[in-house]
Formats: structure tokens, C-alpha cells, sequence
């Protein structure tokens, strides 16, 4: 039997030992795996599927439950929806999958929580759905050319940037989890992103009084990370503590903790990312509210290109945000601006 190209790709990869899957290019796996998820859908799935490259829907991103464009896992066949999940997982790591669908388990925790009014529930279920997680596709996969796709819900928001076979960019990456910490059912004890808030506060715990002083930028923790989900991010004032002035058991804490948030990529992807932190320096470590679990608090760590932010204060400080940005190559800007610098 002669299969389709996409499909006989991912038949091969499926069989590759680890060791050689990771060496994989991971934007030829991404086209085919979009392709194949794509070729499943129906002409009026596709249409709410598929943007142009160019579509300012690309970077009309957000991680608030609202209305969005895409196609939802809802309105997905079970075949439709194990394939979404296949193009999801060519982004990330084991961690970082695990993490994203445990997140999207987390609107049903909702569900139980705010549904018990019988009168309230349809609303409710309207709201807390763990199934309206949106993918999109913008432009077409191919390993010539430029495209991108994205999965996004409430507290989640992932983008991939494309050029030519190679991932370019994978951010905005945003994960949060309400509830932060399950303190009731089924669930109890679930801390989705437990590991980033006990590596922040680890960190900052460790600090001595004159490193404390620099590290800390306010009493009170702001309400929301500062930079939302701003479609642009500027660098931010570089407050806080340099890298430079921790000691070595200090400055592996926050190597670890930056590659706590870089490793929910595929491994070669988080690889390239973390040789790129490490290349550029100048980074700062900034503390804002209480130090101890259950009090508001918030942490960022920014370099000369990238911005991780992290903020527990909502709902008695059970409630997380964090995000992953790059301040000139969200949604693939840099090297897409280089390209067309080159065109003309």
C-alpha cells in the first residue's frame, strides 16, 4: 500500500529510538504533522481553522476565557481531536505536554466548583469547557516558506513561528492554572506549576540581606504580570538582582529555574534556547510580595532579549500566570524582519 508523504514521515518517526528522534528536524515534523491534522478536517472546519501567515489573528493572542477564532477541540471528531493533540505534541517536551493538558483538565475542576446552582450550570459549562481549546493554522505547512500555529485557551497560549523547515520562534508561551494549588476532591494536592512558584521562592529564600534588598521591587505584588498579553513587549526596566552578584549555588537556582520554563519545549528546541540565555547575559532576577506559600507574590527574570513573569495573587494566591516572551522575536518578528530586509 503507497501511503501519502505526510503519513509515511510520521510512520518513520514514530519508529526512530529517542536518541534519534530528538535530532529530528522538528519543523519538518510540525509541516507534516499540521498536514496530516489538516487533511482530517472537514471543508468547514478548515475554513475556521486556516489564516493567512499575514492574518493579524496571528498575534491576537490572549489567555483569558473568551471568544476565539480557530477551531475548537468541541467541534472535533475523536480522530480530529488525538490528531490536534499529535501537532501539539511536536512542540513540546514530555513535561511541557503534560503540563499543557493538565491545564486544560483544570476547566472541568472549574466546572464542579462554580457549577453547583442547577440554575447557574449551563452558563457556567459555557464558560468552564475543557474542551474549547482553539488550534489555528496560519499559512501553509511546508518546509519552504513561512507559517505558524497556535493552541490557545483559557491559561493557554502557545505559538510556533516557521520559516523554511525551521522553527524560528515558540512564543508567546503562556501557561496558568486556577485552581493554583487543589485543595479539595479527586485532585487534592495537584499543583500543575507547583515547581515554578517553589523554584522562585527556593531562589529568593536563598538570598542574603543585601541581595534580598536589590531583588525585591515592591512589598506588594502587582495583580497581573506587568506585560499581560501585550501583543509587543518592550524590555522592562531592569530591576531586581544581576545574575552576576549571586554566588554559584545561586546562580544554578535560576539557571534552573529559567530551564524549568524553557524545557517545555522539545528538548532540542529548549536546548537552543537555553545556549542562546546563556550567550547574551545581563540577567536579572526581580521579587515582588511575600515569601512564604500562600501569600500574593511575583517573580521575573529578564535578559537582553527574553522576559519570564510569574504572578500568584489572584483568589487568595491560588491563581497563576506565567509566560514565556522574547522582546523582538515574539511570533518569529526578528527573523522574519531580517528575511524581508534580505528580499528587497
Amino acid at each position: 500500500m503507497i501511503l501519502p508523504r505526510s503519513i509515511r514521515v510520521l510512520a518513520a518517526v514514530l519508529c526512530l529510538p529517542v536518541s534519534l528522534l530528538r535530532a529530528h528536524d522538528a519543523g519538518a515534523q510540525m509541516a507534516d504533522m499540521a498536514g496530516i491534522f489538516l487533511a482530517s478536517l472537514t471543508p468547514e472546519q478548515r475554513q475556521k481553522a486556516v489564516f493567512d501567515f499575514q492574518d493579524e489573528e496571528r498575534i491576537n493572542w490572549h489567555f483569558i476565557p473568551r471568544e476565539r477564532k480557530g477551531l475548537p477541540m468541541k467541534e472535533m471528531t475523536p480522530q480530529q481531536r488525538l490528531l490536534a493533540h499529535a501537532l501539539l505534541n511536536t512542540g513540546l517536551s514530555f513535561r511541557g505536554s503534560a503540563k499543557a493538558v493538565t491545564i486544560m483538565s483544570l476547566e472541568e475542576v472549574l466546572y464542579q466548583m462554580e457549577g453547583a446552582d442547577e440554575s447557574k450550570r449551563a452558563a457556567v459549562r459555557e464558560r468552564r469547557d475543557p474542551e474549547k481549546y482553539f488550534f489555528s493554522i496560519f499559512g501553509t505547512p511546508a518546509v519552504k516558506g513561512a507559517w505558524g500555529w497556535r493552541v490557545e485557551g483559557h491559561h493557554l497560549a502557545l505559538n510556533f513561528t516557521l520559516k523554511d523547515g525551521q522553527l524560528i520562534r515558540s512564543s508567546p508561551a503562556f501557561m496558568g492554572t486556577n485552581p493554583g494549588d487543589i485543595r479539595a476532591g479527586a485532585l487534592q494536592g495537584l499543583r500543575v506549576l507547583g515547581v515554578e512558584e517553589e523554584m522562585g521562592r527556593a531562589l529568593v529564600k536563598s538570598l542574603d540581606d543585601a541581595q534580598f534588598k536589590k531583588a525585591l521591587v515592591d512589598t506588594v505584588a502587582p495583580k497581573e504580570m506587568i506585560t499581560a498579553a501585550e501583543k509587543k513587549v518592550n524590555p522592562l526596566q531592569p530591576l531586581g538582582l544581576p545574575a552576576a552578584e549571586l554566588n554559584a549555588a545561586q546562580k544554578k537556582m535560576l539557571d534552573q529555574l529559567i530551564a524549568e520554563y524553557c524545557q517545555r519545549l522539545r528538548p532540542e528546541l529548549a536546548a537552543e534556547t537555553l545556549a542562546e540565555i546563556e550567550k547574551q547575559g545581563g540577567v536579572h532576577f526581580a521579587w515582588a510580595g511575600g515569601k512564604e506559600r500562600g501569600q500574593p507574590h511575583y517573580y521575573r527574570v529578564q535578559g537582553k532579549t527574553f522576559l519570564i513573569e510569574y504572578d500568584n495573587t489572584q483568589n487568595d494566591a491560588n491563581h497563576v500566570h506565567s509566560v514565556f516572551r522574547s522582546f523582538d522575536g515574539d511570533f518569529g518578528r526578528d527573523i522574519l524582519a531580517d528575511h524581508v530586509k534580505q528580499a528587497h
